[in-house]
C-alpha cells in the first residue's frame, strides 16, 4: 500500500464515522415501516459507492448506538426464513436530531464544495 493509499483509507474512515450515523437515520426516516439491518444494507448498496459501500457489519453498531441513544427504538420479531429480525425505525427524537445533521451536512459540504472549487481556479 503506497502512502497515499494509506492517507485516503485513514481519511475515508474518519470521514465514515462522521456521517453513517445520518445516513441511518435518514433511511430510517424516510422508510414507511420499520427496517431490520439486512434491508438498509441492501438499499445503501443500490445507493452506489460511498462511505459504507461494502460494509454491511459496520451498521450494526452505529444501529445500536443510535438506539442507545433514543434516536431509533427496536423490536425483534420471528422470521419464517431464519433467525429472528431485528427492525428499527426512528423515533420523535431521531427526526429532529436527522433534520438538525441534515442542515449541519449541507452547510459543511457547501462550504468543502466551495473551498475545494476555490483551489481548482
Amino acid at each position: 500500500m503506497t502512502d497515499t493509499e494509506v492517507f485516503l483509507k485513514k481519511f475515508q474512515k474518519e470521514l465514515a464515522a462522521g456521517t453513517v450515523s445520518l445516513v441511518l437515520l435518514t433511511v430510517l426516516a424516510r422508510a414507511r415501516n420499520p427496517m431490520y439491518g439486512y434491508q438498509i444494507a441492501k438499499q445503501l448498496e443500490g445507493s452506489g459507492e460511498g462511505v459504507i459501500a461494502g460494509k454491511q457489519s459496520a451498521l450494526y453498531p452505529v444501529l445500536r448506538n443510535l438506539e442507545a441513544n433514543g434516536l431509533a427504538e427496536s423490536e425483534v420479531e420471528p422470521s419464517v426464513s431464519g433467525p429472528p429480525r431485528r427492525y428499527y425505525r426512528i423515533t420523535r427524537l431521531g427526526r429532529e436530531v436527522q433534520r438538525d445533521w441534515a442542515e449541519s451536512w449541507g452547510t459543511t459540504r457547501d462550504f468543502v464544495d466551495q473551498t475545494l472549487a476555490e483551489k481548482r481556479a
